[in-house]
């Protein structure tokens, strides 16, 4: 039997565990709404841990961060440095979301903004942002595990039959099980990609280098400016500071708003469940380390691969490891892909039943939970076809995302904590900030200082939101129109 064979074959192995445990894990809830979006609102510590770490590391875990340690060097630790800080602020939203959720039947991020903020513009608003920034995070996804299959297999599985493949058991899991399959093959994907990441960091430094201290000496004699802070942009120049920090500071906003990880508060079984989650993720982080050392690693390697997404694959098959490990490689990055695009297909679903279609016309549960199936195919079928006619640097799409979510943060925040902010405020600064961030990712040149368009797109939303939210209170004491009817909100924002 030859090699590629032996690594399909491992890699069928388990795609097919994967599909049981999903399918397993769907029978567990109820089969209503709340059941399929929130699984009864029953994850505890376990599920949460990996749901949290599996949703937020993905394909870019497996391959964009070794490739941008390989192509760019240090620029790689803001993927370290952004997911430690984006967490914190999910210990406190995280708990009042669960106990809005639970009081008011809120499943969505969305329906918690407009129950503070009652408006169906401020809801449709939120599901195409949302479903805009999904789709390039979902593709991130399929075109790992499409370069994953294409690498391991030396390209006799293509690229699109490998994301088919993988993504057509996600779909399935998904489709039948909910967020509830999404949480325990969570679980076990979680497992497998921790186990294949430490192997691989441990073992190609070794292998090459005798170590890592003797691979890192070798680089600062050789290519001492991947060394050297902030490190390499795409070019292949001296990434600007205001690049790399507003990079940072744009994911770390972003990263407890992403719509797909707040819908995780509202599964929680309990407050502390979610405290202990945000205390425990760093460890979860950890798994990150070996990847991006497996990056430096390829720096001073003796041949180069087809693009730097390919590093970490290209490495493998290039020193002469067995087929059964290549196959667990394969397993452990399928796993990081895998374990984010179900929860971006579940919530994009959710998302655009609940938010974009819900408040216009009335549907009876059973008849909304099949519409929410029914879009898992049709978004996963878009993203497929755009990940496979549109092939773009993995981190490049995780990046491009971040600037649309990062708007959605200010609504959030006023919702919950401001109690003088208002529906127009709130509507005037989502509008403006999208605008502006859209603007400058499709004219980067443009950028003031090489500041991320994420930011630039949050300082026009915060200005707008705050000042119109002060005009409208100016004209309500003044006795011209309400600004909005209170006796429609449902969320109190803390004091």
């Amino acid at each position: 039997m030859e090699a590629w064979q032996i690594v399909t074959g491992v890699v069928g192995v388990y795609l097919a565990a994967a599909l049981a445990v999903g399918l397993l894990a769907g029978r567990r809830v109820t089969h209503g709404v709340a059941g399929y979006v929130a699984a009864d609102r029953q994850f505890g510590l376990l599920s949460m841990y990996f749901v949290v770490g599996g949703t937020v590391f993905s394909a870019f875990a497996f391959l964009g961060g070794p490739g941008w340690a390989y192509s760019r060097g240090v620029a790689a630790l803001y993927i370290l440095s952004y997911g430690v800080l984006g967490i914190l602020p999910w210990y406190f939203l995280g708990p009042r979301a669960a106990a809005l959720g639970r009081s008011h039947g809120y499943v969505t991020q969305a329906q918690l903004v407009t129950g503070r903020f009652p408006s169906r513009l401020l809801s449709v608003l939120f599901a195409l942002l949302t479903i805009a920034a999904f789709v390039p995070y979902i593709m991130l996804q399929m075109s790992g595990a499409g370069i994953v299959f294409n690498a391991v297999t030396a390209g006799y599985v293509p690229f699109w039959l490998g994301a088919a493949l993988a993504y057509g058991v996600v779909v399935i899991y998904v489709l039948f099980g909910g967020v509830s399959a999404v949480g325990w093959t969570n679980v076990f994907q979680g497992v497998v990609m921790m186990a294949a990441a430490w192997i691989l960091g441990i073992y190609i430094p070794n292998l090459l280098y005798g170590g890592v201290g003797p691979m890192f000496e070798r680089i600062m004699a050789e290519r001492p400016e991947l060394l050297t802070l902030p490190g390499l942009d795409a070019a292949g120049q001296p990434w600007s500071w205001g690049a790399y920090s507003s990079t940072l500071l744009s994911s770390a906003i972003g990263l407890a708003i992403w719509p797909h990880l707040f819908m995780k508060a509202f599964t929680a079984r309990s407050d502390a469940t979610i405290r202990r989650t945000v205390v425990l993720f760093p460890t979860f982080q950890l798994f990150l380390v070996p990847l991006l050392l497996v990056g430096f690693a390829g720096v001073l390697f003796h041949t180069a691969p087809p693009s730097a997404d390919f590093i970490l694959p290209h490495m493998i098959l290039e020193t002469g490891m067995p087929a059964l490990v290549v196959g667990l490689f394969c397993a452990g990055a399928l796993a990081a892909s895998m374990s984010t695009g179900d929860a971006l297909l579940h919530g994009a679903a959710s998302i655009a039943i609940e938010d974009g279609i819900a408040p216009f016309v009335r549907i009876e549960e059973r008849r909304r939970r099949f519409l929410m199936q029914l879009l898992v195919l049709s978004i996963g079928g878009l993203a497929y076809w755009l990940a496979v006619i549109e092939q773009r640097s993995l981190v490049w799409l995780l990046v491009s995302a971040y600037g649309i979510i990062d708007q959605l943060a200010p609504p959030v925040y006023a919702a919950i904590y401001w109690k003088r902010a208002t529906t127009r405020g709130v509507l005037a600064g989502l509008i403006g900030g999208s605008v502006v961030s859209i603007f400058f990712f499709l004219n980067p040149a443009l950028r003031p200082w090489d500041i991320h368009e994420g930011i630039l797109g949050l300082i026009v939303n915060v200005a707008l939101l705050v000042n119109v939210s002060r005009l409208d209170r100016r004209r309500a004491a003044a006795g011209w129109t309400p600004v909005e009817s209170s006796a429609h909100a449902t969320v109190e924002p803390v004091s």
